[in-house]
């Protein structure tokens, strides 16, 4: 129902929150307001467990959708935690689409939330949902008895009736700013990745100042990745807290395979990654996985040794020798030791973060890089290879976030000579906190 990526707009954007006890099917019906797959879907009760916004666009408007856990009303533990985010959810919304399941009908839970909602006093669009058949559609008109007036039906899987909700939808939003309209800056995204369990959650919680996370000490309690914006340090910053990834995706099935795929967008949507290691473990092969799409995609990067109260100095010495060892590929990103429980040092995270946003965005002029590259050259030509020794003739930076050149060239030159550019290009500008790729363009040679 919109385009691939909904449009950025100009101004604040009203907010719709999807609430309805689990598995009555509300991140399904999220999937089709959006046009795309991007709520995590199983079924099994309990799948959503934070709350999750993402852009939708209906009719030329623009508005954010909540999906939140299921919402049980006697819930306790962590279902007690995913209710109180559902409730928040509420409290933060323009509107409310609540879904119930019209092949069971109303029961206690569904009603238990309709007292909430009453309470809230916010404007609430009715939708009975899993309505496949005309049978279907008239038990569910048995739900006008809720008192919320007209039931909608739709088949979230389907797509019966979605169109008609998405009206009813607007005519209780709040009007905004047209859908094309584009924002001009907007707050820096950075996507918070690693391992389940290291502690991302929590270092969103304390970033925000709320428990904004569901965090539990089950691994992988995120699955969705969850967007946050922030005030720190006088600016706006968009954190996206992500599922961890667990295992290589060719090995991951059902909604952690759905996890993995949104975590890869993430990483994708993100102008920097805050990657979140354990300081107290061993660097993993998943750490490095993660890195690896990280430098791939070429986002600026920083790495935080996180739980830092549990290293201690014969720790620090493994951990040292870890990061000469495993992190070599990286030792451009700035790292910060901190313990998100406590707050401890987070700080040092915005102007880490600047660090690496200033060097993701670094240009070098024209006349500055060959003005450089002739310097290297003149003092470290290339290796002589099979009687041939290729040569710099230029170069230019053909853009930037993340830098990128192209150089000409007379010949193919070495992996290793490509990593001493790099290397001195660094040392030269700086370029703290991002990958660089480099691109060579052997001179053609002339036909006779």
């Amino acid at each position: 129902m919109t385009e691939e990526a909904a449009p950025t707009s100009s101004g604040p954007v009203p907010v719709l929150a999807v609430v309805g006890r689990p598995n009555v099917g509300k991140s399904t019906l999220v999937n089709r307001i959006l046009g795309r797959r991007e709520a995590v879907v199983q079924d099994i009760p309990g799948v959503t467990r934070d709350r999750v916004s993402y852009d939708a666009e209906w009719n030329g408007r623009a508005f954010t959708v909540v999906d939140t856990g299921g919402w049980d009303p006697d819930a306790r533990g962590l279902a007690e935690r995913i209710k109180a985010q559902a409730e928040i959810a509420v409290g933060l919304a323009d509107a409310v689409l609540f879904v119930v399941d019209a092949s069971i009908g109303i029961t206690d839970a569904d009603e238990a939330v309709v007292r909430v909602l009453r309470k809230s006093g916010k404007p609430v669009v009715l939708t009975a949902n899993k309505v496949d058949d005309e049978r279907a559609e008239i038990e569910a008109y048995g739900l006008w008895n809720l008192g919320l007036g007209e039931p909608h039906v739709v088949s979230a899987l389907h797509g019966r009736g979605s169109g008609d909700l998405l009206d009813a939808v607007l005519e209780v939003l709040p009007k905004a700013p047209e859908a094309g309209e584009k924002a001009i800056g907007g707050p820096r995204r950075i996507a918070i990745v690693g391992r389940p369990n290291v502690g991302k959650s929590s270092l969103l919680n304390k970033l925000a100042g709320e428990e904004r996370s569901v965090v539990d000490n089950v691994a992988g309690t995120t699955v969705d990745p969850v967007d946050e914006i922030v005030d720190l340090d006088g600016d706006q910053w968009r954190f996206i807290d992500t599922a961890g990834i667990r295992k290589r995706v060719k090995e991951a099935s059902g909604h952690e395979y759905y996890a993995w795929l949104r975590t890869s967008t993430a990483i994708e949507r993100a102008e920097v990654c805050v990657l979140v290691l354990d300081g107290s473990q061993s660097v993993a092969e998943q750490d490095l996985r993660i890195l690896q799409e990280v430098r791939e995609a070429g986002k600026a990067l920083v790495i935080a040794f996180n739980k830092w109260d549990l290293v201690d100095a014969e720790r620090r010495y493994f951990l040292d020798r870890e990061i000469e060892r495993d992190l070599v590929q990286v030792q451009w990103a700035p790292r910060i030791n901190i313990t998100a429980k406590t707050g401890w040092h987070i700080d040092r995270l915005v102007p880490a973060l600047r660090r690496s946003i200033e060097g993701w965005e670094t240009r070098v002029t024209t006349g500055a890089l060959n003005a450089f590259l002739g310097r290297i050259v003149a003092e470290h030509p290339h290796p002589v290879r099979s009687g041939k020794q290729p040569r710099i003739l230029f170069g230019s930076q053909v853009q930037t976030a993340p830098p990128t050149f192209k150089l000409f060239t007379t010949g193919k030159l070495d992996a290793g000579y490509e990593r001493f550019v790099e290397r001195r290009l660094r040392e030269e500008f700086g370029f703290v906190g991002t990958p660089i790729e480099i691109k060579v363009q052997p001179r053609e040679k002339r036909k006779r």
